[in-house]
Formats: C-alpha cells, sequence, structure tokens
C-alpha cells in the first residue's frame, strides 16, 4: 500500500479530529459563543479557497455546470458545510470531543441509509451488520448513567447526530456531481458557498463584537481553519487519490480514537469502559462500511 498516501490519510483523520478539541479549549477557556467559532473559521479559510478556485479557473480546471448543478452545489455547501458545522459547533457546547466524534462519526451508516431511500441502491448484508453495530454501540454509550448526568447532554448528542445527518445527505447529493466536477472543485465551490451562508448567519447576529474579542478566540478560529479545515482537506483529498476512497475510509476511522486521546490529554476527559465499548463498536461498523 501506498506509504505516503497512508500518511496524509492519518494526518488528515488526526487534523479533522483536532477540530472537537479546539472547540471545547476555546468554549471552556474563553467562553467564545458557537458563532465566534464558526464566523472566525470561515473568515481565515476563506481566502484560501478563493485563491486555489481563482488558480483553477485560469488553467481551465473548472467546467461549466447546468442551473440544475448549480443549485445543488448550493444545497450542499449549506447542508454539507454551514449546517452541519453550526449544528456540530452547537451540540460541543454539551458533549464531551471524544462522544461528539463517535456520533458524528455514524455518517457512513447514515448515506448507506440515504443511498437506499433516495437513489433505490441495495442495502448488502455486510452493511446491515454495520448498522447494527454503530447504532448498538452508540446505545450503549447512551445507557451510560453518566450520559444524563450532564446538562442537556441529550441535546446535544441529538444537534451532533444532525450534524451527521446534513454531512450524509450532502454526500449523497453531491457525490454525482463530484464525479462529473472534480473532487477539489467542488470541495472547494462548496467551502466558498458556505462561507457566505455563514457570514449571513452571522450578520444576523449583532451581540458579537469582533474587535473585542479575547485574542485566545482569534487563535483558536485561526487554528479551526488551518489545522482543521483547510490543511487536512487537501491531506484527505490527495490520501484518497493514492490509496482510493475505500482504503482511505478505512484508514480515516482513527479519527475517533485520536479524539479520544486528545480529549484524555487536553480536556482532561475521562472514558468509562462501557463508553469505550460502545465506541469501539462503532468504530467497528464504521469500518465494515469502508470496507465494502
Amino acid at each position: 500500500m501506498n506509504q505516503k498516501g497512508i500518511l496524509f490519510t492519518l494526518l488528515g483523520a488526526i487534523c479533522f479530529s483536532a477540530k472537537a478539541i479546539m472547540v471545547k479549549l476555546a468554549y471552556l477557556q474563553y467562553d467564545a459563543s458557537t458563532m465566534e467559532l464558526l464566523g472566525l473559521r470561515y473568515f481565515f479559510s476563506l481566502p484560501i479557497f478563493l485563491i486555489i478556485a481563482l488558480w483553477r479557473y485560469k488553467n481551465g480546471k473548472f467546467i461549466s455546470l447546468k442551473i440544475k448543478e448549480w443549485a445543488i452545489l448550493l444545497l450542499s455547501a449549506f447542508l454539507g458545510y454551514y449546517m452541519a458545522s453550526w449544528l456540530d459547533f452547537q451540540g460541543l457546547q454539551y458533549v464531551s470531543a471524544g462522544i461528539e466524534r463517535v456520533i458524528l462519526f455514524t455518517y457512513p451508516t447514515l448515506v448507506v441509509l440515504f443511498s437506499r431511500l433516495f437513489f433505490k441502491k441495495a442495502i448488502s448484508r455486510t452493511s446491515i451488520w454495520a448498522l447494527v453495530l454503530c447504532y448498538g454501540g452508540i446505545f450503549i454509550i447512551a445507557a451510560e448513567p453518566k450520559f444524563f448526568a450532564g446538562e442537556n447532554v441529550i441535546v446535544g448528542g441529538v444537534l451532533v447526530f444532525l450534524s451527521a445527518v446534513t454531512y450524509a445527505l450532502y454526500l449523497v447529493f453531491s457525490g454525482e456531481l463530484s464525479s462529473r466536477l472534480g473532487s477539489i472543485n467542488t470541495n472547494t465551490l462548496g467551502m466558498i458557498f458556505s462561507s457566505l451562508f455563514v457570514f449571513i448567519h452571522v450578520a444576523f447576529t449583532p451581540a458579537i463584537s469582533w474587535g473585542n474579542l479575547d485574542p485566545g478566540v482569534y487563535y483558536y478560529g485561526l487554528g479551526i481553519a488551518l489545522i482543521s479545515t483547510v490543511i487536512p482537506t487537501f491531506l484527505m483529498m490527495e490520501g484518497i487519490r493514492l490509496l482510493g476512497a475505500n482504503k482511505a475510509s478505512i484508514i480515516g476511522s482513527i479519527g475517533p480514537v485520536s479524539t479520544l486521546i486528545m480529549g484524555y490529554f487536553f480536556l482532561n476527559e475521562r472514558f468509562t469502559l462501557q463508553e469505550l465499548a460502545g465506541s469501539i463498536l462503532v468504530m467497528i461498523g464504521v469500518f465494515l462500511i469502508g470496507k465494502k
């Protein structure tokens, strides 16, 4: 197997998973708001994606899109980058980074279900077992008494799960467009349009005083933009190019594990054996989906 592809995919998955850690730290250390962090994430990342889009346009890397395809692209940006991010950031106010990553990581199983619902694609026996394992694992985690001890933990868990739902819908509906437009173009344009949705949301959030935020909030916003948005996006795409989507998705299963480890060291999060067992079941289920 291509060693460079493995390295890129591992680093990309770890960088993606660091997002939850930085968001939680910003909440705990500076009492930052969801829209402050989300606004800074896209404020810092948008110029990079605009430069990429301009460079690819000048080099003839874009193709003309039909009106229907532009509509799909806008819908995908709304669901997959804006709405999924907002729900995820909101949920992280109430649940641990480890739990967030485990719940969010169910999105591949949701892709299977939505593909069946919208495009009548058959669900294989392997996929059925994967679904049973994933949601069985989440049930085990939710059955942990400590899970109900925190304030609004159920609300947080539901918000993160809805984030997984919207991201899965994005993947399902943008799949055909990505195959024609290319993953780099689809991702770049998606990030640009999602930035516009976020900025519109920010415009209707007047309580934010952007010039008077604690410097630490700006640093975390920059870190989320670069370390957990721009860099992993292209690491993962290069990993997929070198390894193929299936192998890359299997290696990307390291994401929840890295979040658990970082949560232990940076957030002092402790996992019970019951939560660990549920997390392992979820990761095995996603592994089976990726392998299939």
